[in-house]
């Protein structure tokens, strides 16, 4: 009977610390996003130190997270 206390309350703290550890891994974006004239996201990708968005245009846009500033510009060939 002990031992399926102890189980059972490892297995509560085991998940307990799981739900805690990935409650803090919420991305941050900038308010606001400057996209080319005409270009609308399609997906986000978030990195250590950039973010990319994917326009319905066919292009990746990859932007300084610190900045906001446009690093680079990937066109997609359909």
């Amino acid at each position: 009977m002990l031992l399926t206390a102890v189980m059972i309350g490892g297995v509560l703290v085991t998940f307990a610390l799981i739900v805690i550890r990935l409650s803090d891994r919420t991305p941050t974006l900038p308010d606001q996003v400057q996209l080319p004239d005409g270009a609308k996201a399609q997906a986000v990708t978030i990195g250590s130190n950039w973010y990319a968005v994917v326009t319905d245009d066919n292009r990746i846009l990859i932007f300084d997270k610190t900045t906001g500033r446009q690093r680079q510009e990937i066109i997609v060939e359909p």
